[in-house]
C-alpha cells in the first residue's frame, strides 16, 4: 500500500466516511474485530460493497499508531464510475464505446502507462477488478501523467459479469492474447468493442478468452517474442484508434 495514500481509522470515522459517499480504495479490519466492529461496521461495509481485508492487528499498528480501533480505510484519489453510466454515456452521445478490460495488471507503473495510452487513444472507460489487481494510488496517477484523473474507472467485482454486461450491451469482446492465430491488423476493431489484455506472466484468465468474441495478436518477427504488457496494450490501441479514424 503506497505510503502517501490518504487514510482515515476508527469505528466511527470509516462508517461515517461510508455513509458520507466517500471514495473508498479498501478497508483493512483486524483478524480479531470488537463486537462494534461485527454489529454495525462489518454489515456496512457489505451493504455497500466496499472492498475489505482481514489483516494482522500488527500491520494496522504499523499504519498509525493511534488508536484505530481495528479498522483503517484508505480513500481512494480517483471517484470510481458504475459500468453502466459509461456505456449508457457513450451511446448518448451517438459514440461507439471503446472500453478497456484489465485482468490481473498487478504493477503500478504498467497501469499508470496503460492508463496514460488509453486516454491518448480515446478509450472511454478501463475496467478493473476489485481484488488482485494494481491500486490506484499517487504513483498509478504519477505514471499515467494524470491519465487516471481524466479517463472514467469503473471496478467491478467480477470481470467476467462485466464482460457479459458489455456483450449484452452489444460490444464486441476482443482479447489480446499471443494464443491468438490473427494478428490485430486483420480483425475488425470498429464499432462498439472492449479489449481485454492481461498479465505478462498469467495471460488473460481462460474464462475471460472464452467470453470473447474474438482473439487477436501482435506479429512479433524478432527474437524476444513478448512485450511488457502496457507496450502491448498500447500497440493494440494504436491499430484500434487508426481503424476506427479510416473508418
Amino acid at each position: 500500500m503506497a505510503k502517501d495514500q490518504d487514510f482515515i481509522f476508527g469505528v466511527r470515522a470509516v462508517t461515517e466516511a461510508i455513509l458520507s459517499g466517500k471514495e473508498i480504495d479498501r478497508i483493512l479490519l483486524s483478524r480479531k474485530p470488537d463486537n462494534q466492529i461485527n454489529n454495525e461496521l462489518f454489515p456496512l461495509i457489505r451493504q455497500h460493497s466496499v472492498s475489505f481485508q482481514f489483516v494482522p492487528v500488527e500491520k494496522l499498528n504499523r499504519i498509525t499508531l493511534k488508536n484505530h480501533q481495528g479498522v483503517v480505510a484508505y480513500l481512494s484519489p480517483v471517484s470510481y464510475y458504475p459500468l453502466e453510466e459509461i456505456i449508457i454515456n457513450c451511446f448518448d452521445k451517438g459514440k461507439d464505446p471503446l472500453i478497456l478490460v484489465l485482468d490481473h495488471i498487478t504493477d503500478v507503473g504498467n497501469f499508470g502507462a496503460i492508463a496514460r495510452s488509453a486516454e491518448c487513444m480515446g478509450v472511454d472507460g478501463i475496467i478493473i477488478s476489485e481484488k488482485g489487481g494494481a491500486r490506484i494510488n499517487a504513483d498509478a496517477i504519477k505514471a499515467s501523467a494524470g491519465a487516471l484523473l481524466r479517463i472514467p474507472v469503473s471496478r467491478v467485482a467480477s470481470l467476467g459479469s462485466a464482460v457479459d454486461y458489455l456483450a449484452a450491451s452489444g460490444l464486441r469482446i476482443i482479447a489480446g492474447t499471443e494464443k491468438a492465430e490473427k494478428p490485430a491488423d486483420k480483425v475488425s476493431l470498429t464499432g462498439p468493442l472492449a479489449i481485454i489484455t492481461g498479465a505478462e506472466d498469467t495471460g488473460i484468465s481462460l474464462s475471460l478468452l472464452e467470453k470473447s468474441h474474438e482473439l487477436m495478436k501482435i506479429p512479433m518477427p524478432g527474437k524476444i517474442t513478448s512485450l511488457n504488457v502496457s507496450a502491448a496494450t498500447a500497440i493494440l490501441l494504436y491499430e484500434t484508434m487508426r481503424q476506427r479514424m479510416k473508418d
